[in-house]
């Protein structure tokens, strides 16, 4: 089970994680940042482009009224109009409809190019529409050609001699030459020209509906009000930079209209991304981390369990190889070292330990067999002289007295025989394990008055003395450590005999404790029960196992295989 003191969870939680998460922040704060001011760059360089093209426009304007008021006064100054027009003949490339020269009845006097459109009554009504001061110039409205089809305009001049000079141009041709410098059409770009009226005059791309009225229009408004700016607006196509100014002298508004993703140059536009390049850098820092659980975390995780299990006499555990680097190798192997000089210091000592316990084991007995033949004896025949006494004496203070001393001797040969039982168990000796267990659960439970069950399973068979007596002594201890420690309401004495092995078991409901990590920890931890339990585990070659948790009672068991139980 990962424990929060483990290291692949350390290395995740303290070093990976946030790892992560500050290289996602950077990444993905920077992409925002970058986009942001890509946005704004955009936004800049349009609304800077769409007010050289509304100055540019505005000067051509200005330019083609004052030819025209220059070419007033030349008619007037001059007696042949002929001349004047040929002396003209410079301007015709800005006044692509032609040139004209009017009387104060706005006749047409003579013009440059076909008469037709000057002798229509489109333009005697724009004539006497515009109505200004002499030697001023002014611009008509917008109006179709009726015989090219064209949208055309007027810059009429009118001197005070009323003589009118007029000007014909396409307010289109005008809007393509200035944007034709600035602005570079794209796919995804836009650009229009509207009137003060909100009348369409000029677009690149498919912005709006010709003839339809474009106040309305994003950017219109403000164009028409004397502003310049950019706003940005949301459609189909995204997000769209939308830059607008004013064109003076005839309030006229351009338009420009684009993306402004598509807008940026391939190169920034992948700078953008520059900040996942830490990706790979993580997912490096993630393929070492790998690395470094399946070849060293791992490796030394599983070393650790089995280093554990030699410390609880696992001998064999430490030689499962557990991979990993070459260090951790050499580690194992140092260890399996270790653990076979550990193994034979332990036999030793464990034969060390068997000859004391044995000589303690003869010593019980002998005391058992001078306490039962000689201390019980005489306290049998104490207790016959005090009855004899009892029949004999005639006083009852004295008759009580010699009655109190017959109880207290009986209970003290009770006291002694119970000792010597537990000295010298005679039920093992004559009747085996099985049945000197069940008296001692037995007389246990009386002693605790709490129930203690003494349960069998397996085909019942007699064990060699020494292997009998170690198991006796053990759920002996075990059963007195649940009447000293414990705080349990009842208890199980548990015998198995497997196929190949025989276990003991001793389980209580009590309080329980914190099991040692390591069996030197057992003594520091005065569980010196537990120690003695060990020992004699270890003297006859079988596995000790402690489970518990506070609160949840405690489980010892003691298994035996086969092939150690001629000690």
């Amino acid at each position: 089970m990962l424990r929060w003191r483990g290291l692949p969870i350390q290395l995740f939680v303290l070093t990976i994680l946030p790892l992560t998460l500050l290289l996602l922040v950077i990444a993905f704060s920077s992409l925002f940042l970058h986009q942001r001011a890509m946005r704004q760059l955009v936004g800049e360089r349009d609304e800077r482009a769409t007010r050289a093209a509304a100055s540019a426009i505005s000067e051509q304007l200005k330019h083609r009224e004052a030819a025209t008021r220059s070419l007033a006064l030349r008619a007037s100054d001059l007696g042949s109009l002929e001349h004047v027009l040929d002396d003209a003949i410079f301007l015709l490339p800005d006044f692509d409809g032609g040139i004209a020269l009017f009387d104060a009845k706005s006749g047409l006097l003579t013009s440059s190019n076909d008469n037709a459109m000057w002798e229509l009554t489109v333009v005697p009504e724009q004539l006497a529409a515009a109505a200004a001061p002499p030697n001023t110039a002014h611009f008509s409205g917008p109006f179709t050609d009726p015989v090219s089809g064209e949208e055309m305009m007027l810059v009429m001049a009118t001197t005070t001699e009323g003589i009118t000079a007029a000007g014909a141009f396409s307010p289109a041709s005008l809007a393509e030459i200035a944007l034709a410098d600035i602005f570079v059409s794209e796919d995804q770009a836009a650009a229009l020209l509207a009137d003060g009226t909100g009348r369409l005059l000029f677009q690149v791309g498919d912005l709006h509906k010709p003839g339809s009225d474009l106040r309305e229009y994003a950017g219109v408004a403000d164009a028409l009000r004397g502003d310049s700016g950019t706003i940005y607006v949301t459609d189909s196509r995204g997000e769209q930079v939308v830059a607008f100014s004013s064109i003076q002298p005839l309030n006229w508004a351009l338009v420009i209209k684009e993306p402004w993703q598509t807008v940026t140059d391939p190169l920034l536009r992948a700078t953008e991304w520059a900040p996942l390049v830490l990706a790979p850098v993580l997912i490096v820092a993630l393929i070492g981390l790998m690395f470094g659980l399946r070849q060293i975390v791992q490796p030394l995780q599983s070393l650790e369990k089995k280093a554990a299990d030699l410390g609880w006499g696992n001998y064999e555990a430490i030689e499962e190889p557990v991979g990993g680097i070459n260090e951790i190798q050499r580690l194992q192997t140092e260890l399996i070292h270790m653990a076979h000089k550990l193994k034979l210091a332990q036999q030793s000592l464990r034969g060390y330990l068997g000859a004391v316990t044995t000589g303690q084991e003869e010593e019980r007995r002998r005391l058992a067999r001078d306490l039962h033949d000689d201390t019980i004896q005489s306290l049998i025949a104490l207790n016959q002289r005090i009855q004899l006494a009892q029949l004999s004496v005639q006083d009852e203070p004295t008759a009580e007295q010699l009655s109190e001393m017959q109880h207290m001797t009986e209970q003290t040969i009770a006291d002694l025989r119970r000792l010597t039982r537990d000295l010298r168990p005679i039920y093992l000796e004559d009747l085996g394990l099985v049945t000197a267990l069940n008296m001692l659960a037995r007389d246990t439970g009386q002693a605790l008055q709490i129930p203690i069950e003494f349960e069998i399973s397996g085909r019942e068979r007699r064990l060699p003395a020494k292997v009998e007596l170690a198991f006796y002594r053990i759920g002996q201890e075990g059963l007195s450590n649940v009447m000293r420690h414990a705080q349990a309401t009842c208890a199980e004495l548990y015998l198995a005999f497997g196929p190949d092995n025989t276990t003991l078991s001793i389980h209580d409901n009590g309080c329980g404790f914190v099991v040692p990590e390591s069996p030197a920890e057992i003594t520091s931890s005065g569980h010196f029960g537990l120690l003695g339990i060990q020992e004699r585990a270890e003297i006859m070659g079988a596995r000790f196992l402690i489970d518990s948790s506070l609160g949840g009672g405690t489980r010892l068991t003691i298994s035996l295989p086969d092939n150690t139980q001629s000690m």
